[in-house]
């Protein structure tokens, strides 16, 4: 089913190529979109431009949205979903580690964003949606505190872009995944049991609050954090 409001509009999936970046830049595509996907390593997805993207780097982000700008124009739905998952405990996690983790999954989204805005602003039409986590609520199961503060700090950054930039057309909304089957799950399968439909979520199950996030009937929703666990926190 088409969404009002996504096709035609320019969007800028990051960490995009596997995973729950590549089925939010794949659903967005299918939604109607002009879809670019960025990574590390361009990604190649069916009818998705493919950008390289490094977003700790300020030289990187801005060769990536320009190369964007260029082949499909200014960007209008950005989601910040690069990240990386660390699990080592606290002691051991040493400031290099903390700094990677926040770098990536923190500063990245704030450099990103603070690319996209100016555009959005000027056309009085915005959409941003932040990947976080259900350890930005709770620190995590396992030992993962620079994930866990990472990603409350891009759930609030998402709430404060809301705050300063509704009155431009712009939204910015989180989402809070818990377990949902990809590669960086592979460590914490085993706490299938505390889910309540007993079961791991599903990329495309992230990607499709992505894409209504992204659409016409949800644009007076800002500000908000959206629970995708399948009752693994109930809050």
């Amino acid at each position: 089913m088409r969404l009002d409001g996504i096709e035609g509009r320019v969007a800028l999936v990051t960490g995009g190529g596997r995973g729950i970046g590549q089925s939010i830049a794949e659903t967005l595509r299918d939604q109607g979109a002009r879809a670019a996907a960025g990574d590390l390593v361009a990604p190649v997805h069916d009818g998705v431009l493919g950008v390289e993207l490094d977003v700790t780097s300020p030289d990187s982000v801005e060769a990536a949205f320009a190369r964007v700008e260029e082949e499909l124009g200014p960007v209008e739905l950005l989601v910040l979903n690069a990240g990386i998952y660390v699990v080592e405990p606290f002691e051991q996690t040493s400031l290099e580690s903390w700094r990677r983790t926040i770098d990536v999954n923190l500063t990245g989204a704030f450099l990103c964003a603070k690319r996209a805005l100016p555009a959005m602003r000027q056309a009085g039409f915005g959409r941003i949606v932040a990947i976080g986590s259900s350890a930005g609520k709770t620190g995590g199961k396992k030992h993962a505190a620079a994930y866990g503060a990472s990603k409350a700090g891009i759930m609030v950054l998402a709430k404060s872009i809301a705050s300063e930039y509704a009155e431009h057309g712009i939204t910015a909304n989180a989402l809070a995944p818990a377990l949902i089957d990809t590669d960086m799950a592979a460590g914490i399968r085993d706490l299938v049991h505390l889910i309540p439909v007993g079961r791991l979520g599903r990329p495309e199950e992230v990607a499709a609050i992505v894409a209504y996030l992204c659409s016409t009937p949800a644009a007076y929703i800002t500000g908000e954090v959206i629970d995708v666990n399948g009752g693994f926190l109930v809050d």
